[in-house]
């Protein structure tokens, strides 16, 4: 008997935030293949619905995506298998040219419990295996947001994240397999012959930016003499505090080193025990080295997907990791809440806390303050921000990674001090250049 896949478009359970855009229309298939290349394949438009009858054809934008969050609902009927293929060539099989995650109904009496770990529900096919048991009975919608940021790919099902894969780690224990390589391609649904339901199937692309190996990226681990060349001037001369607000219970904690180094104690005694600049700066690019010294406690803390929020586990509670705790910062403006985090928290150094961690602001504007990817080097070992904040959008590129691309801070002050941040860790500050826009 041949069977229907069924795709009901709508809009409603999931509210529309600022970037989202809607992935179908309800009408036609503008946006999904060449016009008469679907209906071959057996989809066809009635109303609202999309329907497939044969088994491997695959529904596929015209357009390609590399860094996005994508949201839809599913209803899945007993037994039903499809698959989302994202990063996909447009050809060929998309659990292997890109990359398939599964939707499917995997505890049904068909399979006879003998599927492999990733071929169940919200896996990544043959590459990484999700958690199980957050699906909701058949014939029940279930929500479901997919996260693909750099080498990240995120999948939250019913608000359990029960994917959160690193495609760098797994091109090194899956060498051979295609998809796991590439960082965008389209976006499809891998059809084989079942009848499930989708509605209100809509996209956030996200910005990303390009690497830079250029020498201007990297912190050189001594006084770089190449940036007043390049039309920076300093900030911090080396030998004082000049240029900088200080009270008397700043000296001895906040005190130059070696002709070229900050070094902070994390102990100031001052009222603001931060350190400003006197100027204020509106835009401009700033340069700044930093290491950890000393010593730091060990704390759990929260792993960050890479649209920004908190990674819940099955048991509904975040999902911790233990780290040695550090932690400054840089602020931009004058304002705390638009600090550039330095810390060994999972996600990296580089994220807005004050933005991402804001629950009035939407989602796709949490995820473009969370870094793309962690590019700290070990703790010891010198890393260098470059900063670039220009109106309201800010670029942080971290030991040539960028980080954050021109992310938007709501709400950020069109002029302001810069600041380095007192957390109580013990830290150097290096090279610390502004040039001014």
């Amino acid at each position: 008997m041949k069977m229907k896949v069924v795709l009901l478009l709508m809009v409603g359970a999931i509210s529309v935030q600022a970037e989202f855009v809607p992935m179908f229309n309800g009408k036609d298939f503008t946006g999904w293949g060449a016009p008469g290349k679907t209906e071959k394949n057996g989809y066809v438009v009635e109303g609202e619905m999309i329907v497939t009858a044969p088994p491997c054809s695959n529904l596929v934008t015209d357009k390609e995506y590399e860094d996005y969050i994508m949201e839809f609902e599913f209803q899945l009927t007993p037994g039903a298998n499809n698959g989302l293929g994202i990063h996909y060539p447009g050809s060929g099989d998309a659990a292997y040219k890109g990359m398939e995650l599964q939707i499917l109904d995997g505890e049904n009496e068909k399979y006879g419990g003998k599927l492999k770990d990733y071929q169940h529900h919200g896996s990544l096919y043959t590459l990484a295996p999700a958690l199980r048991g957050h699906m909701k009975p058949i014939g029940e919608w279930n929500q479901q947001r997919v996260t693909v940021r750099g080498p990240r790919v995120s999948v939250e099902l019913n608000g359990v994240c029960i994917l959160d894969a690193n495609l760098d780690e797994l091109n090194k224990t899956h060498p051979n397999h295609e998809g796991a390589k590439r960082r965008k391609g389209k976006i499809c649904f891998a059809g084989h012959g079942d009848v499930i339901r989708l509605k209100n199937l809509r996209i956030a692309e996200l910005s990303h930016g390009t690497d830079s190996e250029e020498a201007l990226y990297q912190a050189p681990g001594k006084a770089d003499e190449t940036l007043a060349e390049k039309g920076f001037a300093p900030l911090f001369d080396g030998n004082s505090l000049e240029g900088w607000v200080h009270a008397a219970g700043d000296l001895n904690h906040w005190a130059p080193k070696d002709g070229w180094v900050l070094h902070y104690d994390g102990k100031s005694e001052a009222k603001d025990k931060n350190l400003w600049t006197e100027k204020e700066y509106k835009d401009f690019v700033l340069i700044c080295d930093w290491r950890w010294v000393g010593e730091g406690p060990k704390m759990q803390r929260p792993i960050i997907l890479p649209n920004g929020e908190v990674r819940i586990g099955g048991d509904g509670k975040p999902v911790t990791e233990e780290i040695v705790e550090f932690d400054s910062g840089v602020y931009l403006r004058g304002n705390p809440r638009t600090q550039i985090n330095m810390w060994e928290w999972p996600v990296g150094s580089g994220e807005v806390f004050g933005v991402r961690t804001d629950g009035k602001v939407p989602l796709d504007v949490r995820a473009g303050v969370t870094p793309r990817v962690n590019a700290d080097k070990p703790v010891g070992e010198w890393n260098r921000f470059v900063i670039t904040m220009k109106g309201e959008r800010v670029t942080v590129v971290l030991n040539g990674k960028t980080v954050l691309h021109e992310a938007l801070l709501p709400g950020v002050k069109e002029t302001g001090r810069l600041a380095l941040q007192h957390h109580g860790s013990e830290m150097e500050f290096a090279n610390l250049f502004v040039k001014e826009m």
